[in-house]
């Protein structure tokens, strides 16, 4: 770096440090959290902009594959009228893991703008590993989206058919989650998926 430049970085950084002249703390301080709080809403509308359902099949990736699986299911379509979107199953409520949630899921927009799913034919080549990742996570929050709706302490003993009561009681009793029996809910499974075998 030549030494104008060095100069130039000291005096930027010197007046940078410097108080103010012209105005005040209060001032500097009412700005800047003014400031905060227009950056920090305006990031929250963005973040929650990505949330809703017409943003997910923006991209025909969604729109063309997943999103027609999803439109032939009870999340979509029930008697009760409550539908459960894409990010009600794929987003993270609490703002962390949410945070974590759309850096990971930025690997899907990365497949998309670099080709490696931009059509139904490649989407259904990488479809077992997209899968099996978002498996692996909801694995690994204990279903926590799932349970946003769904938990084995609401399942009602004399309301729900026996069979299915039993199920769920019992895998409530192994440890077992929501994904670990029902991951072709809202989707279908992949071609290349096998039913792991009953022990």
């Amino acid at each position: 770096m030549s030494k104008e430049t060095q100069g130039g970085l000291r005096r930027c950084w010197s007046a940078l440090r410097r108080p103010s002249i012209k105005y005040s703390v209060l001032t500097l301080l009412l700005v800047g959290f003014a400031s905060g709080i227009l950056f920090w809403g305006g990031f929250n509308t963005g973040m929650e902009a990505t949330n809703t359902l017409n943003f997910c099949i923006s991209c025909h990736e969604m729109r063309d594959n997943v999103y027609k699986e999803y439109k032939e299911t009870i999340h979509y379509s029930n008697r009760t009228g409550v539908q459960a979107v894409c990010s009600d199953c794929h987003v993270p409520k609490d703002w962390s893991h949410k945070m974590i949630r759309k850096i990971q899921a930025s690997k899907e927009v990365w497949g998309k703008i670099t080709g490696v799913i931009d059509t139904p034919e490649k989407f259904k080549a990488h479809r077992m590993e997209m899968a099996t990742r978002e498996w692996a996570r909801m694995k690994a929050s204990d279903s926590r989206e799932c349970r946003n709706c769904h938990s084995f302490e609401a399942m009602s003993e004399d309301l729900q058919r026996k069979t299915p009561y039993k199920k769920h009681m019992a895998a409530k009793a192994e440890g077992k989650t929501c994904i670990d029996c029902h991951k072709g809910i809202a989707h279908r499974l992949p071609d290349e998926y096998e039913e792991p075998e009953e022990e």
